[in-house]
């Protein structure tokens, strides 16, 4: 499905600072998000890593600052405003080195929108009002993308919607067993405007997994061993599996941490 096939990753390192919002051991944070960035480009993309910066200390969570869809870029608003500094280096990083045919910023004061609340399936959108999304959030990523059906979903607990449910393939919906996300899941089905098939994982935080360019990146044995047979056991393409038992606390899921993208080429008129 060429809507889920990416060129360019975006990360940010994982500033010291973020051990002020979490209790996690930076040192090892670093070291699993080195061995991501590298699996990232072991599978063919081309990575751009930001520095690490210590007054935005959950700039590693690069996800949420923009929605991308077919190259086009969405650049949200955080529902926790000491975030919004965040978007300012995206879009400068994403307009210098990308140069995406439109990138977009929402006008609407009153939205809110994080980039962990959008799920693109390749086919339409969905996105979690939750804590950190409203409504007007949401409205902003239907206006961006009409060519998509856009779903609003109100998330279980006001979870971010990927930490509940994720892409694991085409049309293949990857959620936890857990009564969260198994709600979150009915409401989703009831109002899709397709239909999906579903791979129920025991561990809750083993839902977000990472569809790329055929291959599906999930949690590490260790991290989530029930989860990581039944994947292998379900699932007859490429897999690769990763640790992020630290970044991933808090409630934070491996797709947190990266931006995908297609960069697309442009004629230029003669």
């Amino acid at each position: 499905m060429s809507t889920l096939k990416y060129t360019h990753a975006i990360v940010a390192r994982v500033p010291r600072s973020l051990n002020g919002k979490f209790e996690i051991k930076v040192d090892e944070a670093r070291r699993q998000h080195e061995s991501f960035v590298a699996l990232l480009r072991d599978l063919g993309l081309d990575v751009i890593e930001l520095p690490p910066d210590e007054d935005l200390p959950e700039s590693v969570f690069i996800e949420d600052t923009a929605v991308i869809v077919n190259g086009i870029v969405l650049i949200t608003k955080p529902g926790n405003i000491q975030r919004r500094k965040e978007v300012d280096t995206v879009r400068a990083i994403i307009k210098k080195e990308l140069r995406p045919p439109q990138v977009l910023d929402i006008e609407d004061e009153d939205a809110k929108l994080d980039g962990s609340d959008v799920l693109f399936t390749g086919k339409e959108l969905f996105v979690g009002i939750s804590k950190w999304t409203n409504e007007k959030g949401a409205r902003a990523v239907a206006e961006c993308f009409p060519e998509y059906p856009c779903t609003a979903i109100k998330t279980a607990d006001g979870c971010h919607l990927k930490s509940l449910v994720t892409l694991a393939g085409p049309e293949l919906l990857c959620v936890g067993a857990g009564k969260r996300p198994q709600e979150t899941l009915k409401k989703m089905k009831d109002l899709a405007s397709f239909s999906y098939s579903t791979l129920t994982v025991p561990e809750d935080e083993a839902a977000n997994v990472i569809y790329v360019n055929g291959t599906l990146i999930h949690l590490a044995e260790k991290e989530a061993p029930n989860s990581f047979k039944t994947i292998c056991d379900k699932l007859d393409y490429p897999r690769r599996s990763v640790s992020m038992s630290e970044l991933t606390k808090g409630g934070r899921g491996i797709s947190s941490s990266v931006l995908l993208i297609r960069k697309t080429k442009h004629i230029r008129s003669i």
